[in-house]
Formats: structure tokens, sequence, C-alpha cells
């Protein structure tokens, strides 16, 4: 399971959690602007915006889990067991496979606006990348530097969210999560007041009992509530440094631990990564299980009119600084 959030100081951020007990060995990939785009359905694009995300590159194609392209449009897309359900190919539409929809949105979209255009005539089609990696049930969060939508395609369709917070878990369908918020309307960063009966004398014992009832387990439907919470009362300074490391912390809230979530045969799901994308500076920043430290990636650094893919390994070693 996953959790993205966007979250705006001076700058625009944009970024996820992801969460599994496997890895596919991805890199932190940058695709420049002459890099030929193929879709199985659709035309190549040969020149397009330049993109920076995690992917697993496979056959010199990358496989994004989430991105941001260079005029400061992201995307991610999340685990959506047992809801997504992908169509079949439809004349006169726009037949985009799953492992081909951030590609095609950020390839070529600027902004929010744009990117609801193409999803005007988008039929996210049934097609598997290849025998052995077959569709991954998703939907997505798009955000720019004002606002995000959250997109899934379900048995009843194509659905366009508005997503006014910002956030995306998994399970269940997004209107169903942002519905739940209102059964938590009571939390505060306040001390809390008696409301319980005038004949207690009830006590405030322990800072933060505002926020008593805020989801702590690790389920998809917590983490929504969790984070959005969190990223709602967020405060931080303007600076670079300030602004990554609140954000880090924001997804630090629901980050997985290796054993809290058996999926069996000795496999635990885990955060395997958290990212952070300034989108108002192509640069992307991470953090790995193993390595707490942020490691960042500026787009910008590299020739962004480029055929070729650019590919960082991921730094996963624990790096630990010794003041004596």
């Amino acid at each position: 399971m996953c959790t993205a959030i966007t979250y705006y100081t001076k700058d625009h951020y944009f970024g996820r959690n992801l969460d599994l007990e496997y890895s596919y060995k991805e890199t932190v990939t940058i695709t420049p602007r002459s890099f030929p785009f193929k879709f199985r359905k659709a035309k190549t694009i040969n020149n397009h915006y330049a993109l920076i995300g995690m992917a697993y590159v496979n056959n010199n194609y990358p496989l994004y889990y989430d991105a941001i392209n260079e005029k400061g449009l992201g995307m991610a897309g999340l685990n959506f067991p047992d809801n997504a359900e992908y169509k079949e190919i439809v004349t006169n539409k726009d037949n985009i496979a799953p492992f081909e929809f951030i590609p095609w949105i950020l390839s070529q979209a600027a902004n929010l606006k744009e990117a609801k255009q193409l999803l005007e005539n988008i039929n996210i089609a049934n097609i598997n990348y290849s025998a052995e990696l077959k569709a991954s049930p998703l939907h997505w969060i798009i955000s720019d530097k004002d606002n995000s939508i959250t997109v899934e395609t379900t048995k009843e369709g194509l659905k366009i969210y508005d997503n006014p917070v910002g956030v995306l878990t998994n399970n269940p369908t997004f209107d169903i999560q942002l519905f739940n918020l209102n059964n938590y309307q009571n939390l505060s960063i306040e001390a809390p007041q008696n409301n319980f009966s005038k004949n207690l004398d009830l006590k405030t014992y322990s800072r933060g009992m505002g926020a008593l009832g805020l989801p702590g387990d690790l389920s998809s439907a917590s983490r929504f509530v969790k984070a959005t919470f969190t990223k709602m009362n967020s405060i931080s300074g303007s600076s670079e440094s300030e602004s990554i490391s609140q954000f880090f912390h924001i997804l630090g809230s629901v980050e997985q631990q290796r054993g809290c979530v058996h999926m069996g045969n000795n496999l635990y799901e885990i955060t395997i990564y958290s990212s952070c994308c300034n989108m108002d500076k192509g640069i992307y920043y991470y953090k790995t299980y193993e390595n707490s430290q942020i490691t960042g990636i500026d787009m910008n650094k590299e020739n962004l009119n480029s055929e070729e893919l650019i590919s960082y390994e991921l730094t996963k070693n624990q790096n630990i600084y010794m003041q004596n």
C-alpha cells in the first residue's frame, strides 16, 4: 500500500511512500525531451516535456511509479486492488495502458487544466506490459502547483475527483475516503474541552489529546485520515531544507515498519522509499527504508535535450555522521 501527498510552502512539493514487501530495483530516472515515448495503441511522442521520477526501467522503457515534469505537474500511481477495472480497446479513444498513463499525461500536459483535457478522451485499457509484468490495479493522483485530482477507473467507468486535501492512499474509492473525514471533524490540535458530561471532572492529562481518536493503524483508510490531518495542520519554514524536512515528517507519520504488516512466507510490507519532488525546481529527493539520509537529484543538471534515459541507483546503505 502507499500514501501520496502534496505540500506547499514557498515552493510546491509532491511525493509519496511506496509500501511493498519487495523491490523491482527501481531507480530515479530522468526522461529527456527527445526520448521517444512509445505507446501500444497511440502514436509515439518524440518531443515532449522532460520527466524525473522513480521508475523500474525494463527494456529501456521507464515504468514510472511517480514523477514530475519540468513544468511542475506531478503524478503518482497507488495500489487500488479489487476496485481498479481496466477496459477493452475503444474506437475513437486514446487507449492508454496503465503503465503508460504517467508518461502519457506528464509528457504532454503543463498543468492540471491541460491534464484534464487529455483525460476527456482517454480509455485506460486492459493491456499488460508483458506476460511476466501484468497490469497492476492502480488509481492516480495528479497535482500541479495549485490543485489536485484523483483518477480512478472502476466497473462504473472513468471517475475524476477533485482532491481538495492533496492526499491519496488506497482503498476504498476516493469519494468514500473523502466522506469518511466527516467522522473526524472533532479532532483538533488544541487541548480538548469536556463535552462528555458536566457531572464528570474530566482532565486533560497529556499533551496532544485534541487528536484523540486519530487513527494510528496501517490500513489505507486510516492512513488517509492521519496523513490528511497531519498535512492540513503542518507548519514549517519556507526554506528548502525546512520544507523537505517537514514533507518527509508528514510521510513519516504513516510509514510502515518491517514486522507490522505480515504478507506471508516471511515477507513484510515496508516503506521501501519515500519521495519528495520540488515541483518548481525539478529536484527529486528520496529516502529508503535502510537509509534515512535525504538524497537529491536535480533534473536540470542533466542534458534534458538528450534521447537517452538517465538513471540513478538508489543509495540504500545508511550514512551515519559520527560527531566524535
